[in-house]
């Protein structure tokens, strides 16, 4: 089989120089018009839950406001108009958090696995970290919806690896997400894994739900090895996490999980500085360059 990748190497300089959008404020959706040089563009990760109360609601609109409320919780990305694709970050794509604007607990090396995820195939097992810094940065990108910074325009063509859960209590919605880094970033794609469902009923406890959800991220992490052997791709390291909460007999529960692909919104990109500077820079550096004040809704 002819090597499609040999003369491949990845740039995540380059990537991001090329992943700057047509608005000074906001975020846009990647591939929308308007791009200065649209060939690149920056993955972002989201997990939200959100509840609402069924009263003078039906059961299409109580999912339509229990979704909206995920989507403007924690990382803001509210008003966009969500299109479901695949995914993958790959040759022409770079992870905000990982690449760029980076968090510090990765960039100190301060963080730790949680486990490692044997492969099948008897190679080295590969450990996996907990997403939180990598959700936290999405959320020092966008802002949250009571201090928004650079979110998608209002109503712009977001395409999302996504997948949610919407139903009635009692029970609880939760939702999932992993990301597996390339060893070589020039052999393939950096790979997201979704997942999202309920759990239980009124009388599942909270350490329940704990339980059976530090199981799913095993079986998520599993899964990623299988599609790396699958594409005959060898991943570095996982990031994976989940969030989960308890639906009200009377409540329309909403768990979502997405990895939004935009553009940077250009006043992102600090005063004298070209997109590609912000390979490697930690995300600390970013806010203070650009003046950003502190995030005091981060939980």
């Amino acid at each position: 089989m002819k090597d499609l990748v040999a003369d491949i190497k990845y740039d995540a300089a380059k990537v991001i120089e090329q992943a700057v959008g047509p608005s000074k404020e906001f975020c846009m959706g990647y591939m929308n018009p308007g791009a200065p040089n649209g060939q690149g563009y920056i993955s972002t990760m989201k997990l939200s839950v959100g509840t609402v109360d069924v009263k003078d609601l039906d059961a299409v609109t109580e999912n339509i406001v229990s979704y909206d409320r995920c989507e403007k919780n924690d990382a803001y990305i509210g008003q966009i108009n969500m299109l479901t694709v695949s995914s993958f970050c790959g040759q022409n794509g770079a992870v905000w958090g990982y690449d760029l604007a980076v968090h510090e607990d990765i960039a100190t090396g301060k963080e730790k696995p949680m486990y490692m995820q044997e492969q099948p195939d008897g190679k080295p097992a590969i450990p996996v970290y907990n997403a939180r810094p990598l959700l936290e940065a999405s959320e020092r990108l966008f802002g949250r919806e009571g201090q928004r910074r650079f979110p998608p325009m209002p109503g712009a063509h977001v395409i999302c690896a996504n997948k949610d859960v919407a139903a009635r209590g009692p029970l609880w919605v939760w939702s999932a997400i992993g990301i597996a880094i390339l060893k070589n970033r020039s052999d393939g794609s950096c790979l997201f894994i979704e997942d999202a469902n309920t759990y239980g009923d009124d009388n599942s406890t909270e350490a329940e739900i704990i339980g059976f959800l530090e199981g799913s991220l095993r079986k998520v992490t599993n899964s990623i090895v299988l599609c790396g052997q699958d594409q005959s791709v060898e991943y570095d390291r996982i990031y994976v996490g989940y969030k989960y909460t308890f639906v009200e007999p009377n409540q329309v529960g909403c768990a979502l999980t997405c990895a939004p692909y935009i553009y940077l919104a250009q006043n992102a990109i600090p005063a004298g500085m070209k997109a590609a500077d912000l390979k490697g820079m930690p995300i600390d550096e970013w806010e203070k360059k650009l003046g950003l004040e502190h995030l005091t809704m981060i939980e």
